[in-house]
């Protein structure tokens, strides 16, 4: 059973803000002449590797709710330039929607096992999937959702 992982995505507005994001950082990197990959660094290295890369994902929390989730495909030691050890999370780089769930900020990132996680919004999701992010947003906070 695979394991997952929650992080805040600061700064990002929406699941548009998020998508933007990363297709500019693999643009840039396409542009130096690197392989283009998502890559998040965080500072504490998740000990469960083994679960996390069973199929685990890293799922986004939004605006205080949890709200799409991208694959995790490696865990990577690094070493900054200021020579603290790091972890890079290399993701699949495709935003998947999820069913929206409250959370309360936090620091650094959290497990989130596979029954604890929020199920994707695909096309069995019917009009839920079809709204606009902002009104699933708020029917959710309205708890219509």
């Amino acid at each position: 059973m695979p394991l997952h992982l929650l992080k805040l995505c600061v700064g990002a507005e929406s699941i548009a803000d998020l998508e933007h994001w990363i297709a500019q950082r693999l643009a840039i990197q396409k542009k130096r002449g690197e392989t283009p990959e998502h890559v998040h660094t965080t500072r504490m290295t998740p000990k469960r590797r083994d679960e996390l890369l069973d199929g685990g994902s890293l799922y986004w929390v939004i605006k205080g709710q949890v709200a799409a989730r991208e694959r995790l495909l490696d865990l990577r030691p690094v070493v900054g330039a200021d020579g603290i050890g790091r972890t890079e999370l290399v993701l699949s780089g495709d935003v998947v929607p999820v069913h929206p769930r409250p959370c309360r900020p936090f620091q650094g990132w959290r497990y989130l096992p596979e029954k604890d996680a929020p199920a994707d919004l695909g096309k069995s999701s019917g009009a839920i999937a079809e709204m606009p992010e902002e009104l699933r947003r708020e029917l959710r906070e309205l708890g219509l959702l």
